[in-house]
């Protein structure tokens, strides 16, 4: 199964999995990273990139090849989850009026185009526009990073 990445998994994925102490879940991240099982979004790597972080250092060496820009039937489907009116929350004002970049959207058409499982630390709230209610919605997979390795059977 290939996997699209939120930031706020990625961001505990380093946060708390550090590579000394976790060095078993690094060699498989990293192999699921070599046969294309990881993917994640362009937009993604703009919330993330720009500090100074493992994290951010780990996103701006894999920019080309993992955090490509969205193609043109990932930007359909993006056009798709915003007819409904609901989920058009998913950009809030306070990041249109900053101009914060916002990856929602675009990690869920690319799982979408590419078949792939959503992975977000974000929660099924009832009414709301979350990444796992347009999930739902639309019948993509989505799980959190737990859930992630519990589909690939680790065990550490």
């Amino acid at each position: 199964m290939k996997y699209i990445f939120d930031s706020d998994s990625l961001i505990n994925l380093f946060r708390h999995y550090y590579s000394g102490r976790f060095p078993t879940l690094w060699k498989k991240f990293d192999a699921l990273v070599s046969e294309e099982k990881f993917l994640s979004v362009r937009e993604v790597f703009n919330e993330i990139g720009s500090s100074e972080d493992s994290l951010a250092n780990w996103a701006r060496d894999k920019k080309n090849i993992l955090f490509l820009e969205s193609t043109a039937e990932e930007l359909g489907f993006v056009s798709e989850i915003f007819k409904v009116r609901h989920f058009q929350a998913m950009i809030r004002k306070q990041e249109r009026l900053k101009g914060k970049p916002v990856a929602d959207p675009f990690v869920i058409a690319r799982a979408k185009v590419s078949d792939a499982c959503v992975v977000t630390e974000e929660k099924n709230k009832e009414n709301a526009s979350n990444i796992p209610n347009v999930c739902d919605h639309f019948g993509i997979p989505c799980t959190n990073l737990e859930g992630f390795m519990e589909k690939e059977n680790w065990t550490f």
